[in-house]
């Protein structure tokens, strides 16, 4: 018999192991998992009109939602080989790809009705800052996930990071300072992109009087009514002063939130790991959703604010 939610649903250690999750969080989510992953009963899963009335046919392994769930809860916080997956939930590979690939964005519209998905679009950040009571001290950073080495030669240019020795895929994060919570997600670039390009090319709107923290990889970033809070260069050939020194570390104690956040982030290992699964779009899929389970961890588990 394979793994089932109700087996492990009065094991919270072994829950929280497997999914990153507490049994309240995975309830919730599952909540509003069943809402967006309701079918329509006229189409068929691969969009077409149906043929004969739903339901016949040979039955799913995974019938059950909370089965579903946890299947894809589990790929993304420890990111097998999809041969053990189909040996934990007694599964062929062939359909554990298929599982897999038909979850993944259920799982973000999921974390979308629970309204814990960073922002996507650029233009719309200044309005998320306004919802949150702690949206304007906020923290913008880059990330790096390494990838498979790209067969195409001109794909592994594009992918190759000098800063990390090594093919990745890249996105920008802005964090809130008090909460670590993800408030913005950029799209994601191949690893040669430079943070500041990104930045640039993304035209991120802030809320006016924002306090942004950042460090001297966007260095010349300037957005407009936003106070820019970074660290001062090491001049060539000279040393920082003992007063520009402290100041340093003053914003590297604040700067450091946001290497919280993004560990909380990593706890998924589909983040972490090196991608093996390099279906277009697969990459950015896994980021939103580790993003957004992230920000459930934090909106449930709130501990008092800090700095």
């Amino acid at each position: 018999m394979g793994l089932t939610y109700a087996r492990i649903k009065d094991k919270p250690k072994k829950l929280l192991a497997l999914t990153g999750l507490t049994r309240t969080e995975f309830d919730d989510l599952l909540a509003a998992f069943t809402i967006v992953s309701q079918p329509d009963p006229a189409v068929t899963q691969q969009g077409h009109l149906r043929q004969r009335k739903a339901g016949g046919g040979r039955k799913a392994t995974l019938q059950l939602a909370e089965d579903r769930l946890l299947f894809i809860l589990v790929y993304l916080k420890t990111y097998p080989l999809q041969e053990i997956m189909a040996e934990l939930f007694d599964l062929d590979v062939s359909n554990v790809n298929e599982w897999i690939h038909r979850l993944l964005p259920l799982v973000r519209d999921a974390l979308d009705e629970l309204g814990v998905l960073p922002e996507r679009d650029a233009q719309a950040v200044a309005a998320a800052q306004t919802q949150r009571p702690t949206g304007q001290t906020v923290i913008l950073d880059g990330t790096e996930r390494r990838r498979q080495r790209p067969k195409n030669p001109e794909k592994q240019v594009l992918h190759y990071s000098g800063k990390k020795k090594a093919h990745t895929d890249k996105n920008l994060v802005i964090t809130e300072r008090k909460t670590t919570r993800v408030t913005y997600l950029s799209q994601t670039y191949p690893g040669i992109a430079h943070d500041k390009k990104i930045a640039d090319h993304e035209q991120i709107h802030y809320m006016p009087k924002t306090t942004l923290y950042q460090d001297t990889g966007f260095q010349g970033y300037q957005p407009a009514d936003v106070r820019v809070r970074q660290p001062k260069k090491k001049p060539r050939g000279r040393e920082l002063t003992a007063k520009q020194k402290q100041r340093n570390q003053s914003l590297a104690r604040v700067h450091v939130r946001v290497e919280h956040s993004l560990c909380g982030v990593k706890r998924c290992r589909s983040t972490k790991d090196v991608l093996r699964n390099t279906r277009e779009g697969v990459s950015d899929l896994f980021i939103v959703n580790a993003c957004g389970l992230h920000n459930l961890r934090v909106d449930y588990r709130a501990q008092p604010l800090r700095y």
